[in-house]
């Protein structure tokens, strides 16, 4: 069940929802440049064909930073030493999840924190079968705010926020300050952060990881329609908008859209939303960064850039920073 659902599973009406998410939706809607928050793409459809995206041969991300971790486990374990207590932002399929768990020495605790809850709960569920000593425990929570750690049965040596795949590129140079910051928190001082980070590269490379050939970005991007029609009753036809996503150099960032393909309106919550033809909304930014400029906003947000490993070709980078 998505965060959307549970929320207004106990309301009489389908399309009620808490006043914080439907105004940030409206107000999105309603900007100049109309967005919609990337974690909305995220109900049980959504998180199913994202894992559908990871497989993709044109995603390069998930396979090279698989291949960083395997390289790389062995020294990333003995920096985070024994006992520690995994929480992993935005955890999705498990598969990162087994590979550094795996490898770490004697850890006591893993925290998956995601906003779509049925998904979270049949993949932590999965983990658990397979680490049958490990206290695994999900949280269902927006990332991006501080949220309440779980008590672990073993007190943990240390916490590892453990957040894969460039999600932080996801967030404005701004937002992923803050978000780092959360994190500086939830991992606690004397913890550690391991972040996959997608770097600066050729511009073709990138734009085909976003338009796969096989159309399953564009669905997937679509399905956010789809979840808020559900979440907050609303009447997005998906068959007139087009999955769009450029590569912008100046800002070295892809923008995910969904283009209007007519002049139309749509409605929400009893708001009425005009669309222009070819007018498009935002559905997420995906941030590329230099090794140095990461390390750089890392220490703006009170960590301490500790290592760095890259693959050879230096398309992706996984950073570990630690907390004073």
């Amino acid at each position: 069940m998505s965060l959307l659902a549970e929320k207004t599973a106990n309301v009489s009406s389908p399309g009620e929802m808490f006043a914080e998410e439907l105004n940030e939706i409206l107000e999105g809607l309603c900007d100049n440049q109309k967005r919609i928050s990337p974690k909305y793409f995220y109900d049980q459809r959504g998180s199913e064909l994202f894992d559908e995206i990871c497989t993709l041969p044109e995603y390069y991300l998930t396979r090279t930073e698989f291949q960083i971790m395997r390289t790389h486990l062995p020294g990333i374990a003995a920096r985070v030493g024994p006992g520690a207590a995994v929480i992993e932002f935005g955890a999705g399929s498990n598969v990162k999840a087994k590979q550094l768990l795996g490898e770490l020495i004697e850890p006591v605790a893993y925290v998956p924190v995601e906003i779509s809850g049925e998904y979270l709960a049949a993949q932590a569920d999965e983990l658990a079968q397979t680490f049958p000593s490990l206290s695994v425990i999900p949280v269902v929570a927006d990332f991006t705010k501080p949220f309440d750690l779980p008590r672990h049965p073993s007190a943990p040596q240390r916490n590892l926020v453990f957040f894969p795949g460039s999600t932080i590129g996801n967030f404005t140079r701004a937002e992923a300050l803050n978000l780092l910051e959360v994190m500086r928190t939830e991992a606690k001082p004397g913890g550690a952060l391991l972040i996959g980070v997608d770097l600066v590269k050729d511009v073709d490379v990138v734009e085909s990881a976003y338009n796969d050939s096989r159309g399953v970005t564009a669905e997937f991007n679509l399905n956010v329609l789809r979840h808020l029609n559900a979440g907050v009753a609303a009447n997005f036809d998906t068959e007139h908008f087009r999955h769009e996503a450029v590569y912008d150099t100046d800002r070295d960032r892809v923008e995910m859209r969904l283009v209007s393909t007519k002049e139309q309106t749509v409605t929400i919550a009893g708001e009425t939303i005009p669309f222009a033809a070819g007018e498009y909304i935002i559905t997420e930014y995906s941030h590329k960064y230099s090794i140095e400029g990461f390390a750089a906003l890392a220490e703006r947000a009170g960590l301490e850039p500790e290592a760095v490993w890259t693959d050879a070709e230096e398309l992706f980078s996984v950073h570990y920073l630690t907390v004073p």
